[in-house]
């Protein structure tokens, strides 16, 4: 099997340039996914970031897993369970207004972390953006307007622990999902692993690498690039030892953001069969809620439905 995508972005300053630009457009038509390196954000604050977290873990949310895995007799299934996931979350919003302020139980300390944490993954989302952008032809900027809508984009974190689990043959830590947003910046931790996405039939472990940024593609990418770039299906396998930290921030388009195939990507002959709809961010919201765990196509086809 061919090796992850792997990019080290203080490449894309010097003379392998056009090298690491092809890394992120093959990542970007094949994988779905690439783990960048280098990316800017520093190693102080991701190990700030990542110690808060696993005490605030500790602190405040272990006792209520254990709870809500007694509640539900989770801690002793004898066969597959399809209906909920193995995993601790605490969801924070960044834009187009933050809530950290607002969530209980989090330390001044933490939430400014959190705070300084977004806005430098709210600037490396962007970046990134206009490195699609360069990659797909389009103008500089094309992606970000395309999600804005007329508040700006919807930033949030969603903060898990993946405790460990006595059966995880019968209980997924995550199950099996595409995103449905823009661009999605995750840290993981580099010690559990777990996380795995689909490529050519086959679950693919993403591995754990201290440091580094998962990137992934979510739907509206998908749609906006007309498929060339593709969301793809990932998972968490839970894990019998050891509790797996995930901060995942998704940058997706605004509620009222209007999501369509960029004209340049759309050839002259298929404008009258276009693949995908056109639709309003929060209308495909509202379907994947209930949706979120099946293939993204039926959801493409319902918005085409609901179009016409």
């Amino acid at each position: 099997m061919e090796n992850f995508p792997l990019i080290n972005m203080e490449k894309l300053n010097g003379d392998e340039r056009r090298a690491t630009m092809n890394k992120i457009k093959d990542a970007c038509e094949n994988w779905g996914f690439f783990e960048l390196v280098n990316h800017g954000i520093s190693h102080e604050l991701l190990d700030n970031v990542e110690r808060m977290t696993k005490e605030h873990y500790k602190k405040c949310m272990e006792q209520r897993f254990k709870e809500m895995v007694t509640a539900k007799a989770l801690d002793d299934v004898k066969t597959e369970v399809n209906d909920v996931d193995w995993e601790s979350t605490l969801f924070l919003r960044h834009l187009p207004s933050s809530n950290i302020s607002e969530i209980p139980d989090l330390d001044d300390e933490y939430r400014e972390v959190m705070r300084d944490f977004a806005s430098k993954l709210e600037k490396l989302a962007e970046e990134l953006l206009d490195l699609l952008c360069e990659n797909l032809g389009l103008e500089k900027g094309y992606l970000k307007k395309a999600l804005y809508g007329s508040k700006g984009p919807n930033f949030g974190t969603k903060v898990s622990n993946y405790p460990p689990c006595p059966t995880p043959d019968l209980i997924k830590g995550l199950r099996a999902h595409t995103d449905a947003g823009g661009i999605i910046l995750l840290f993981q931790d580099d010690k559990v692993s777990g996380l795995q996405l689909l490529k050519d039939g086959e679950w693919i472990n993403v591995p754990p690498m201290c440091h580094s940024i998962v990137i992934n593609l979510g739907d509206q990418i998908e749609v906006i690039t007309n498929g060339r770039y593709k969301s793809v299906m990932h998972r968490v396998i839970a894990q019998t030892s050891g509790t797996r930290m995930s901060i995942a921030s998704f940058y997706n388009p605004g509620n009222d953001a209007v999501i369509y195939p960029a004209e340049k990507l759309v050839k002259e002959e298929s404008k009258d069969e276009r693949i995908y709809p056109k639709f309003v961010f929060d209308d495909y919201m509202k379907l994947y809620a209930g949706l979120k765990f099946q293939g993204k196509e039926p959801r493409f086809e319902a918005m085409k439905a609901a179009k016409a």
